[in-house]
């Protein structure tokens, strides 16, 4: 397990006047954690870290969240937030190893993810105890909402369809939309978890995403490399207006939706589904300690939607 990293152009002191940003890919998941800083102050936020899992065993690792923790402090950066895009349902969430290492960062995630804790809450029959007001984390974020992190300004812009609970982030000239928006040869995001919807996914990135300046810089959360490809990860919105191969800007909604959902019922459930989404709408902490000392993640058995 662990990070592969991309080193080209993404050196802290390239790109000033607009946000560096740093990928780490984890191929076992393909996931995309983003490091985002300002050049001069320093100032970084970090974007969808990974806790490293692997269900032969049931063996959990923070090697990838190290590596992250690693280059920051090469860096020397300061780490004011956390961000979230979504509730992940392909990894675990690296945030609280990391949160241990920077104390002072922030958990933020949008605010309906208490609209997914509340499915899922009864789904792993967690209980009435199990709160479902977004407490687990530091921040909820509203659509529209800016956060300040020293330098940084980051807006959340609401791209449900994925979730209802989906964020996009744009700090400077980049976006970063999670599993909202994909590399322009591989398309968009599935619609078929529980409250997604392929008509907000629609709605989302041609109303919100495609409506950015055509120069804006998109990151997306994974990129599964087609046809063997090599990792790719940055894209621009007038690149993916024009070439996405699942939603180009002149694609209609009805035909969009169409696909989507006919794509959506050939997939398969994701790998860890079940062990990412219970750990990762607790704010990415893991189960508590049992009487006898131990941690158990719960499994639901012969789900036909799963």
């Amino acid at each position: 397990m662990g990070y592969g990293m991309k080193t080209d152009a993404e050196n802290l002191t390239l790109k000033t006047g607009r946000p560096a940003v740093r990928a780490f890919f984890d191929p076992a998941t393909f996931t995309l954690t983003y490091v985002v800083a300002d050049p001069t102050t320093r100032d970084a936020v970090i974007i969808d870290p990974v806790l490293d899992y692997e269900p032969v065993g049931s063996r959990i690792s923070e090697a990838s969240a190290e590596t992250v923790a690693g280059y920051v402090r090469a860096e020397g950066l300061r780490v004011h937030y956390l961000l979230e895009t979504h509730a992940h349902a392909d990894h675990l969430s690296g945030s609280p190893a990391l949160q241990r290492r920077f104390p002072d960062a922030q958990v933020v995630i949008g605010e309906r993810i208490r609209e997914v804790q509340a499915v899922f809450r009864d789904f792993f029959d967690l209980g009435a105890g199990f709160p479902i007001d977004g407490r687990q984390f530091d921040r909820l974020m509203r659509d529209g909402e800016t956060l300040t992190a020293g330098a940084l300004s980051i807006e959340a812009i609401a791209t449900p369809g994925h979730t209802p609970a989906c964020m996009s982030y744009r700090i400077g000239d980049a976006l970063f939309t999670g599993d909202a928006l994909f590399m322009p040869d591989y398309g968009a995001g599935r619609c078929d978890f529980p409250r997604g919807s392929a008509e907000d996914l629609y709605d989302s990135i041609t109303g919100r995403i495609y409506a950015l300046p055509y120069d804006t810089r998109v990151f997306v959360g994974h990129d599964y490399q087609p046809n063997g490809r090599e990792l790719r990860y940055e894209t621009t919105v007038g690149e993916s207006r024009r070439s996405n191969v699942q939603i180009p800007a002149e694609r209609s909604r009805s035909d969009f939706v169409a696909f989507r959902k006919r794509r959506d019922a050939e997939l398969a459930a994701p790998r860890l589904l079940y062990p990412s989404v219970q750990v990762n709408i607790n704010g990415g902490r893991l189960p508590a300690p049992a009487a006898n000392g131990k941690s158990y993640l719960k499994i639901p058995l012969n789900q036909p939607d799963a």
